[in-house]
């Protein structure tokens, strides 16, 4: 390798000027010594320590990928605020529906409500209608049964005392008739005749 990077270096130097004419023997040896000679003073060039270009490279990269990060960083920050608005709004439109879902719930309820209690208020009148009713045809049939059971009851004391005269006449005429039938048969005695009626009956 240390052979091989002489000549590098050789072919990387400036080209020389076109030799002069063919010197003599003796300065050609001396030149040869003479680049012989600057061939072992000049070292040959280190080469690069192999630790500088990574960090060169990394350097660079550093200094190439700084705004990558800034941008990066600065989408992920944009990109979490848009996460977290999205996320704001997501919660707030969330939160207006749960707000409209109970204010519905509500006006069903009170709604619902109003109507049950229209429909208790309409049943307790009509109920209320109909026993008033009821009651009045109870006082209106108690009048007319106890104008039926006066009338009844008028009827039968009529009846009664319909029966009583006629029993009293009845009365009246058995007592004349028992008068009477003693009167002919004291008659009959004194006279000594006898009823032709009962003779007639015998005569049968």
């Amino acid at each position: 390798m240390a052979e091989v990077e002489p000549k590098k270096v050789e072919s990387e130097l400036p080209s020389e000027p076109p030799p002069p004419p063919a010197p003599e023997p003796q300065q050609v040896e001396e030149a040869a010594k003479d680049v012989s000679e600057e061939k072992s003073v000049i070292p040959p060039p280190a080469p690069p320590p192999p630790e500088e270009k990574p960090d060169e490279s990394k350097a660079l990269v550093v200094v190439e990928k700084a705004p990558e990060n800034v941008e990066q960083k600065t989408t992920e920050g944009s990109a979490n605020r848009d996460i977290v608005l999205a996320r704001v709004a997501t919660e707030k439109k969330i939160s207006l529906i749960k707000a409209w879902e109970e204010s519905e719930k509500s006006k069903a309820e009170n709604k619902a409500q109003k109507k049950l209690s229209a429909i208790g208020a309409w049943e307790n009148s009509k109920k209320a209608s109909i026993e008033a009713e009821l009651k009045k045809i109870e006082e209106h049939l108690e009048k007319k049964k106890a104008e039926y059971v006066e009338k009844m009851k008028n009827k039968i004391a009529l009846l009664h005392k319909t029966a009583e005269e006629k029993r009293a006449t009845i009365e009246a005429k058995r007592g004349e008739d028992l008068l009477m039938a003693e009167e002919k048969a004291a008659k009959y005695r004194a006279t000594g005749n006898t009823p032709k009626k009962l003779l007639g009956c015998f005569s049968d």
